[in-house]
């Protein structure tokens, strides 16, 4: 089993079949993606790579994105996508701590990034020396190989390496097909979310479907050339958080703009208010569904399909547009306890979840491995309960996660950096809730005595070590932050002090 095998499926029976597109400009077709993959993978072969290796790729988005990714697979490698919004610290600790030998790196992104054996900027021409070899076969691996390491950030500040193998990603790209969108050659998905994440793993169904790939020109999300990419490429589809949602929805209720060459719009990554879909919906049409995952179990949880968003004349309906729909066909998902004994409808426990798109473990981490996948269940750390129809309700998070704009936010990683700070005492760090992004990051900082806290000066200090989405946009300078008997922050206390001012 290699996922490589569904692009040289598509590339034999139908060369000339339109693959990648920069903008409205095609770059490739099935046949000539195909052969670059596999002369890259010869490059790799011949540089002494050997299967299970890892490679980085720390870009925007960008076409050579998914050369790479498919080389490496035909290579028998795996990939380390790292989000290109990270501080170069960030993503250096990460290529480390993965062992990857190669990145691949665009230079706004991932100038000064450093891999063991070698870093390529893909917008040089010395990338396409790369593809002077001779295509290579593709490498056999088994179904539980290492395809994709996903780095997600953890509770004690340092990310987590979630491994995902060749069968738990082609469990999700055909899980795809019946839970999420059916898909056909004439479809495109268009890469405007990182495709880093869920927008790069959706790549996975739509090369099996032997759909067109559309990279925006400019690498990214822009309301305006995303509109103009659907009239100009048509039956585009996307993967969005809700804050991109809003802003679509936004622009096409301002301008009256033409939605009709959207097909499919998948939402997920941080909560979306019933009130928010349901004038996507008025404004866009019937074009949403709805998606819960994580990265230990990618982008296969549960989905809320577009007919359950439709279906106004249910009974519960309301309540169905507030939940995150019914687990997806290859999962088992339950409601628990603390042990992992199932609690009765209707009851808030931990959502656990089963089935064969569920991570093989953490990398290079057995302890949290075990904390987290405890007799074939995935612990979750989200809370919610389940209806007699199966849909899931997301209540709370058992982790102090804050997800802004779709980005997971973790406050500890925050907070230690806050204490670099001259003349800061302590730190704590909240989400709160906020229209656009969905959450805000505020700190509460407490100075030491006799020093004056300055939020300028705190901002320097988080933009010189983490990455600028994960700083605070707001900071609350107190006396001190409450606390229980046992000495720990009462974060509910600084929430609830949040809402008063506001």
């Amino acid at each position: 089993m290699n996922l490589a095998n569904s692009l040289r499926r598509i590339a034999l029976m139908d060369p000339r079949r339109p693959a990648l597109f920069e903008g409205a400009r095609q770059v490739r077709d099935y046949g000539e993606l195909a052969d670059r993959v596999a002369r890259l993978a010869g490059a790799f072969a011949a540089a002494g790579l050997q299967p299970g290796d890892r490679i980085a790729l720390f870009m925007r988005n960008h076409p050579a994105y998914l050369e790479a990714m498919y080389a490496a697979w035909w290579a028998g490698l795996a990939i380390v996508p790292l989000n290109a919004k990270l501080h170069l610290r960030e993503a250096q600790w990460i290529l480390d701590h993965a062992q990857a030998r190669w990145a691949f790196v665009t230079p706004d992104v991932g100038a000064g990034l450093r891999a063991p054996d070698r870093t390529v900027d893909v917008t040089d021409a010395v990338y396409e020396t790369l593809f002077a070899r001779s295509p290579s076969g593709i490498v056999p691996r088994a179904p539980d190989d290492l395809a994709w390491l996903f780095y997600t950030s953890g509770t004690t500040g340092k990310p987590k390496g979630v491994m995902l193998t060749h069968r738990n990603l082609m469990t999700m790209g055909l899980t795809y097909f019946v839970d999420v969108d059916a898909v056909d050659a004439r479809d495109a998905i268009l890469y405007a979310a990182p495709m880093s994440h869920g927008a790069g793993i959706y790549a996975i169904p739509h090369v099996m479907a032997g759909a067109r790939h559309v990279v925006p020109a400019s690498g990214g999300f822009d309301t305006a050339e995303i509109f103009e990419l659907s009239r100009a490429v048509g039956r585009l589809s996307m993967f969005a958080a809700p804050t991109i949602v809003k802003r679509l929805v936004d622009h096409a209720a301002a301008t009256g703009t033409d939605c009709s060459g959207f097909k499919t719009i998948v939402y997920g990554g941080a909560p979306m208010y019933a009130a928010d879909i349901e004038r996507a919906i008025q404004v866009m049409g019937p074009r949403f569904v709805q998606i819960y995952g994580q990265g230990e179990s990618p982008m296969v949880i549960t989905a809320l399909a577009r007919s359950h968003l439709a279906d106004t004349a249910h009974s519960r309906h309301a309540e169905r547009l507030a939940s995150v729909g019914v687990a997806q066909t290859p999962v088992e998902v339950r409601v628990a306890d603390p042990a992992g004994q199932p609690l009765p409808l209707g009851e808030v426990g931990e959502v656990l979840v089963r089935g064969d798109t569920v991570m093989a473990g953490y990398w290079r981490d057995a302890e949290a491995s075990a904390a987290a996948l405890r007799d074939g269940w995935l612990f979750t750390g989200d809370m919610g309960s389940l209806d007699e129809d199966g849909f899931l309700t997301l209540k709370d998070r058992s982790k102090d996660v804050i997800i802004s704009g779709g980005s997971n936010i973790y406050p500890r990683e925050v907070e230690e950096v806050l204490l670099l700070a001259p003349g800061v005492a302590e730190a704590s760090v909240v989400g709160m809730h906020d229209a656009e992004w969905g959450e805000i990051v505020v700190a509460f900082v407490v100075p030491q005595p006799g020093h004056t806290l300055d939020a300028a000066a705190l901002d320097a200090v988080c933009l010189d070590h983490i990455a600028r989405f994960k700083r605070p946009k707001r900071y609350e300078i107190v006396a001190a932050l409450p606390k229980n008997n046992y000495g720990k922050v009462l974060k509910t206390a600084l929430r609830d002090s949040l809402k008063e001012k506001s």
